[in-house]
């Protein structure tokens, strides 16, 4: 009589990716973030120690899913040659372009991440990390510049970088509550928005900020 053969479990291979699509998809479909790390893996059949060789917390998780956001947008500026060639004007829109265009592809989470999950203002603990990459690029572009009489360097760095923080907070917030066919809106505030933070380095700053003024105006009263 042949041996009866001892059944093995195949582990569950898992990696940093794997990890992320699993947790996404789990507070989508139960709309709550696991209580715990042992709870979310004993759900989904990942070993602990599987789980901590990337990641030490449930809130590292989910400040690293926006560094992921970011650096996708990043890889793909990035891999065109002409962006070196790009304005500062034309730098700062295609980052905010690029990266509403992914945030959109995860709009369901963006939303659950940012505001469905009623947390209020702990979800901003959740951009730490993305807000550090946002920074770093922003300060690249300003750095990036040869020409020394630029109207981006009449500013201290660290004060465009916050400014342009806020401003895409700001955008941010206005997509979020965006109900435009195609978030067509928002794309109409990055481009005005961007010609105003521009512009005020420029000789006629009010106009743009007349005609900014005159979007918002007219959202706010729709």
């Amino acid at each position: 009589m042949e041996p009866a053969k001892k059944s093995r479990t195949k582990k569950k291979m898992v990696d940093e990716t794997s990890i992320i699509s699993t947790y996404m998809n789990q507070v989508l479909t139960q709309n709550e973030v696991p209580k715990n790390v042992f709870v979310f893996c004993k759900d989904n059949e990942i070993d602990e120690a599987d789980f901590y060789t990337f990641f030490n917390s449930i809130n590292s998780l989910k400040q690293e899913i926006w560094v992921k956001f970011f650096e996708n947008v990043q890889v793909t500026i990035q891999s065109d040659a002409s962006y070196e060639t790009y304005t500062d004007k034309n730098k700062l829109l295609t980052l905010y372009f690029s990266l509403f265009e992914l945030l959109t592809l995860n709009r369901s989470y963006i939303l659950f991440s940012l505001k469905d999950n009623k947390e209020g203002l702990k979800n901003l603990k959740t951009l730490k990390l993305f807000r550090t990459h946002f920074k770093s690029f922003i300060a690249v572009i300003i750095e990036s510049n040869d020409t020394g009489s630029d109207k981006l360097k009449r500013v201290s760095k660290p004060i465009f970088q916050e400014g342009a923080w806020v401003q895409f907070l700001f955008l941010l917030k206005f997509w979020m509550d965006d109900t435009s066919k195609g978030f067509e809106k928002t794309d109409i505030l990055i481009e005005k928005s961007v010609n105003t933070v521009v512009d005020l380095f420029d000789t006629k700053p009010l106009e743009s900020l007349f005609d900014l003024g005159k979007f918002l105006w007219k959202e706010k009263m729709s």
